[in-house]
């Protein structure tokens, strides 16, 4: 007898992928498939479809991650089942979120970091939403106190991203979103007395706004609403959304006064998977103290196996990306931060002067003082082609940057702004800048004339 029998292999364990029974199928894509199919085949069917997409390191558009160490690949793999809502379960990653909000509330010096109350959410739009929904709440509840009418909240804001919108819409609060003038690109110290009252439940200020990149002067704007409460006694919050500039001023503009040191700064939001180098998707959002957060806004729940706080606006999510935001904390520390932003920051500097040098474009933001990014818009005696035909011409080449136009009041001002992330080394901008210039040159030969270039908005 032999000690031990070895299987035979079937035949079809060695046909190849390609040459097997299912590659003469067409799987369903739009109703389930009535019967089971093989394992292997089924990822080449998933994985070759996906190389459809485009190559997210050459995105430009983007503000997030595309690029992570191949030890984050891996706690994310091993956190694939770890669900963070439910912390009774899941102790030690609730200690770890923990840990996170501690070391962002030092890092955006909270006057009581260890104790300051802050959590993940699933990005940053979810974490500005926690943010307005908290002001409102306390403003309700001051306006109760005085007898008066909460019916008509509002909130003041430069150009912001849509998650302002959304909020102001879905929790019924008036978005007043001041017009740029002039050559402004952010909100003005002196736009806010004339949107500002009493109904006013806070002003949003954002460290790198969503089209240019640029900060708005956050000290400037709490020294104002300070003269606007010794005016008129209206004691105006501030929330700052460094859904970007968060993970950069810290370590790139490290004088700037724009954080909890401004005492009218209430809370901050920001996004981990964005400059904070984590994957897609983990926001955070910290309060100055406790009584920041009314406590009405927080809910007890006792049916994941212990009695647990819970704010936020979903439930269940991956705990994933916010251990990867500790192992980048722990990995990179203070010193890895700053030389990681200060190398995108360079990149961004030399785009920008390498577009200037083209001659037919004019800097709208050079990648100085704010985010590692650079916008321009074309020169206008520049007729052969926009920027939105520009944007088409080299995404043949893979690239994806953005072209639009600026907010109101200065529509008329079509941008085309770069992203410089992580990943994006000078020698790929140098690529980027080569197959513009083969763009230009496409446009010498072939001109593409529009009676009028809002009309082509097709991006």
């Amino acid at each position: 007898m032999p000690i031990h029998v070895v299987k035979p292999q079937r035949d079809s364990e060695y046909i190849d992928t390609y040459a097997s029974q299912e590659t003469n199928k067409q799987l369903p894509k739009y109703v389930l498939p009535e019967k089971s199919t093989n394992a292997d085949f089924v990822y080449r069917v998933v994985h070759d479809e996906l190389m459809l997409d485009g190559n997210s390191r050459q995105n430009l558009a983007t503000f997030c991650t595309t690029w992570v160490e191949d030890e984050v690949k891996q706690l994310m793999a091993e956190s694939v089942d770890k669900n963070m809502i439910d912390k009774d379960e899941y102790p030690q990653t609730a200690e770890i979120e923990s840990r996170c909000v501690h070391i962002i509330a030092d890092l955006w010096n909270s006057p009581e970091a260890k104790e300051t109350l802050g959590c993940s959410t699933t990005g940053s739009s979810e974490a500005a939403m926690l943010g307005g929904l908290a002001m409102k709440w306390r403003w309700r509840k001051e306006r109760e106190k005085q007898g008066k009418d909460t019916s008509r909240p509002n909130i003041v804001t430069g150009p912001v991203q849509v998650c302002w919108e959304k909020f102001a819409r879905y929790f019924d609060v008036e978005i007043r979103q001041v017009p740029l003038t002039g050559d402004a690109l952010g909100l003005k110290p002196e736009d806010l007395r004339t949107y500002c009252d009493e109904n006013t439940i806070g002003v949003v200020a954002t460290l790198g706004v969503t089209f240019t990149g640029v900060y708005e002067p956050v000290e400037a704007l709490c020294k104002e609403l300070d003269s606007i409460e010794q005016d008129t006694g209206f004691n105006i919050p501030v929330h700052v959304d460094g859904a970007s500039g968060g993970f950069i001023a810290p370590f790139i503009q490290k004088d700037l006064v724009w954080d909890f040191r401004l005492t009218r700064v209430r809370s901050i939001n920001s996004s981990g998977h964005k400059y904070g180098l984590s994957p897609l998707g983990v926001g955070w959002v910290i309060w100055r103290t406790k009584e920041d957060l009314p406590t009405e806004l927080i809910f007890n729940v006792d049916y994941l196996g212990g009695n647990m706080p819970t704010f936020a606006l979903n439930f269940s999510r991956p705990a994933g990306p916010i251990i990867a935001q500790y192992y980048n904390f722990l990995r990179l520390g203070r010193e890895g931060y700053t030389n990681i932003q200060q190398a995108c920051t360079d990149t961004a500097q030399w785009l920008a002067k390498e577009i200037n040098q083209l001659g037919i474009f004019e800097l709208v933001y050079d990648g100085h003082g704010a985010l590692p990014a650079v916008a321009y818009k074309l020169k206008p005696n520049v007729k052969n082609f926009n920027l939105y035909d520009l944007s088409d011409r080299i995404r043949s080449r893979g690239w994806l940057i953005a072209s639009y136009p600026l907010p109101a009041d200065r529509e008329e001002v079509i941008v085309q702004r770069i992203m410089v992330r992580h990943g994006v080394s000078l020698d790929l901008a140098a690529l980027l800048i080569d197959d513009i210039k083969r763009a230009i040159d496409y446009f010498e030969k072939n001109p593409i004339i529009h009676s009028d270039a809002k009309a082509t908005f097709h991006h």
